[in-house]
């Protein structure tokens, strides 16, 4: 088929606008990496792009230097990894229980389920139903309270309800019980959307350090990266505050760069914290686009 000037013009259009949103998106990024990489003293004077002024692993290697670092490392990877395996799982036996239409309780339960999303018990009322159930200073307060959430649940029911009932009845009909059937025949099925909501609760699990602060605090052993990290940036700003822009430049070049500024080591922040969510996207990503679409209209 022959194409018109229309449709010249039309893609024409169309990868310029791609090319856009692609710059748009990759840039904040590309600029991180460059202020991680930077001098920090060098950073506070502004201007770098997407390339470092003057390279440096100063700011990492003040992360790295922690002792503390290793535990909290361990910890993030630990509840990142129990979270999104655990929670999955049941969360996916709730779902596969409230899409049989058989059942004459799901709609009442799906109810109550949404209505969490919504009601909130409060920090306080919280606090003490954990430390009443044992999970302060615990590591299972990280995994245990989320096994199974509102909207994960309702993606994968969606997801389920969308598949042909003739494989449950062909199973029962050989014999086979609902737990069986679950395991055997609806989560193969459910690949797609179960590694959507694995990918989802992993980088909420991966960035989460408000629980470690509430429930952890007290406890090195039980800290995680995240949390380590808010400290660091914290500690940062405090030994800047006061202290003028002008101050801090002069002062930092008298020290040859000895030393952070918040603004390198929150750049430096985010890039160890996203590389490792960035590493599992790719093997996800075939998965992703497929189980949410179809998880999110059929019905």
């Amino acid at each position: 088929m022959k194409m018109t000037t229309q449709d010249y013009v039309f893609d024409t259009i169309k990868v310029l606008l791609l090319v856009f949103l692609v710059a748009v998106t990759l840039y904040p990024f590309l600029n991180t990496l460059a202020v991680s990489f930077n001098e920090a003293q060098d950073t506070i004077r502004g201007g770098i792009s997407l390339w470092p002024r003057e390279f440096s692993l100063r700011n990492y290697e003040d992360i790295l230097s922690d002792e503390n670092i290793i535990v909290a490392a361990r910890n993030s990877v630990g509840r990142t990894v129990i979270a999104a395996l655990v929670q999955t799982f049941c969360t996916a036996m709730v779902a596969y229980a409230l899409a049989n239409r058989k059942y004459m309780f799901r709609v009442p339960i799906a109810m109550v389920y949404v209505l969490t999303m919504y009601i909130d018990g409060g920090l306080i009322p919280t606090y003490f139903l954990f430390r009443g159930l044992g999970l302060v200073n615990n590591f299972h307060v990280y995994w245990i309270p989320g096994l199974t959430t509102a909207f994960n649940m309702l993606v994968i029911r969606t997801y389920m309800r969308g598949l042909s009932e003739s494989f449950i009845e062909s199973a029962k009909i050989e014999g086979a019980n609902d737990f069986y059937i679950f395991l055997r025949i609806i989560l193969p099925l459910c690949m797609p959307v179960l590694a959507t909501v694995i990918l989802f609760t992993a980088v909420w699990q991966w960035n989460y350090w408000w629980d470690t602060f509430i429930f952890n605090s007290s406890k090195i052993n039980l800290t995680t990266l995240q949390y380590e990290l808010m400290k660091k940036i914290q500690s940062a700003n405090s030994a800047m505050s006061g202290t003028s822009m002008a101050d801090a430049f002069s002062r930092g070049q008298s020290m040859t760069g000895n030393v952070v500024t918040p603004v390198s080591l929150r750049a430096a922040m985010t890039i160890v914290v996203s590389l490792p969510i960035i590493a599992v996207y790719p093997f996800l990503q075939r998965y992703f686009v497929h189980g949410l679409t179809i998880g999110g209209v059929k019905g």
